[in-house]
């Protein structure tokens, strides 16, 4: 099997991402991702592309991610991981779909407007 890089994106996080053939290294920005994601539902997200399509231990995956919170640069590496993986083999495509794990989630927080207090919220009205 040859090397593959895909990105995935999430809210304003950024995961770009290398697969080779290996034995199941996940490394995120140079450390393991058991480390950089410390909880279990972090980890899971990490890791569920690779859990439906049966190949947890057959990649070695290197990740640089940026931006957004932890949560949406666990949700980018989970994008770009099935991005990867049917990139290598299309089969996998349909259960990764069925999973919702294929689609961009493109929701992004709404600007600030001018004369607001936030995107939609007014400032406090004072009759007196």
């Amino acid at each position: 099997m040859s090397t593959t890089n895909t990105s995935g994106r999430r809210k304003t996080a950024v995961a770009r991402i290398y697969l080779a053939a290996g034995n199941g290294d996940i490394t995120v920005n140079g450390k393991d991702y058991k480390e950089y994601f410390p909880t279990l539902p972090l980890q899971y997200i990490v890791t569920q592309s690779l859990l439906v399509a049966e190949s947890l231990a057959n990649f070695d995956i290197k990740v640089n991610v940026q931006g957004g919170g932890v949560k949406g640069q666990a949700e980018a590496v989970r994008l770009a991981i099935a991005k990867a993986l049917v990139e290598l083999d299309p089969e996998v495509k349909p259960a990764l779909r069925a999973k919702g794990l294929m689609t961009r989630d493109d929701r992004m927080v709404e600007r600030k407007k001018p004369g607001r207090r936030k995107a939609r919220r007014r400032f406090q009205f004072s009759k007196r």
